[in-house]
């Protein structure tokens, strides 16, 4: 088959756009021959755990999923009675970008919290964690996104922070890891530092937004903190039969630290983006541009003068208006984003708001 789209262009929109890296094409590739077990029952899923062991230690378990509003869904039914709620901040994907999936298919109460910086902080969360009669849902699970969907960080000390507040009100901790490789990278720390260790419960890992296809993962760290998982995983349609295909991408992203490495190469072009940005500012070749949020992972945060962003896209590069009212919009980078890439963009924006 041909391409049907022009393989040489890079947009700026979503590290959703990037294609798959070459590493996963070909470690499905590998997977593909011959027939093996299916629902979970193969060598490539059986790795995936090792590699989890490995990062995590022993006792966890791990579910792969094939999207990340599977992995929260099914992750948060499993935390959660029939009754229970979830704590999380307002700008949480879980409650703006899931389709209300959460309510309609998990059948659970969200109860977002206003943030400035898309962060939740257990004074925060104590002061809607208090008791509830039969007339509210009752917080059981706490769920922040690390990173953000601002593109903020928690420090492992804010994550275990928030973790020993909401233990000691009775509440399990989910993190919503759709960029959690982003965040190591950033904070230059191990996955287990980064959550096991600093009281999760349970992690849904990304995979799609860092390389594979279609592919991410719930971890259970505290398997004290789940129920019928297995059960929830299939009714909420994330059971794949031919799994190995699922596993076979988070394989080939844990092997030699693909995930560590494509991860910190997208923040870097991140980090190269706004330092452009800064100097064409600097020396005036960029005009009325200023940052939002400080840029500590692959997401720039910025606000544009009118008209600017639809002349940026005349150039022929796509990326999101984040708030039409402000000008705010939203540039990520990816794993395959070049250095060539960036500075192209950073020169169709000075062209843009030149006056």
């Amino acid at each position: 088959m041909e391409p049907l789209h022009d393989d040489a262009v890079r947009h700026f929109a979503s590290d959703n756009y990037a294609g798959a890296h070459p590493e996963v094409i070909a470690a499905l590739t590998a997977a593909n021959g011959g027939h093996t077990v299916s629902y979970g029952e193969d060598p490539y899923t059986a790795r995936l755990h090792e590699q989890f062991v490995e990062l995590l230690g022993e006792g966890v378990e791990v579910f792969p999923v094939f999207n990340g509003t599977g992995a929260n869904v099914t992750a948060l039914q499993s935390m959660l009675t029939r009754w229970g709620a979830v704590i999380t901040p307002a700008p949480a994907h879980i409650n703006t970008d899931e389709g209300g999936a959460p309510e309609k298919v998990g059948g659970f109460k969200l109860i977002p919290v206003a943030t400035p910086d898309a962060r939740l902080t257990p004074d925060r969360i104590e002061a809607v964690a208090g008791s509830r009669g039969v007339h509210q849902a009752v917080p059981q699970v706490v769920s922040i996104t690390q990173s953000t969907e601002l593109g903020t960080l928690y420090s492992v000390d804010e994550i275990a922070a928030i973790a020993d507040r909401a233990h000691a009100l009775g509440l399990a901790l989910h993190v919503d890891g759709a960029r959690i490789a982003n965040a190591a990278a950033a904070l230059g720390v191990p996955l287990r530092a980064l959550t096991r260790d600093a009281g999760v419960d349970v992690l849904s890992f990304g995979g799609t937004k860092n390389g594979a296809i279609g592919a991410e993962a719930i971890v259970v760290l505290n398997p004290d903190a789940v129920t019928g998982i297995d059960f929830l995983r299939k009714s909420a349609m994330q059971l794949a039969s031919k799994m190995r295909f699922v596993s076979a991408q988070l394989v080939a992203l844990l092997t030699d630290d693909l995930w560590l490495r494509s991860a910190s190469h997208a923040n870097a072009m991140a980090a190269r983006l706004r330092a452009g940005i800064e100097s064409g500012l600097a020396d005036g070749t960029i005009r009325d541009v200023a940052f939002t949020q400080p840029t500590e992972v692959n997401g720039v945060f910025a606000t544009l003068p009118p008209g600017a962003a639809d002349r940026v896209r005349a150039r022929g590069f796509r990326f999101y208006d984040w708030d039409e009212s402000t000008g705010e919009v939203r540039w990520l980078t990816s794993f395959d984003t070049t250095e060539a890439d960036v500075d192209a963009f950073v020169a169709a924006v000075a062209d843009a708001t030149a006056g």
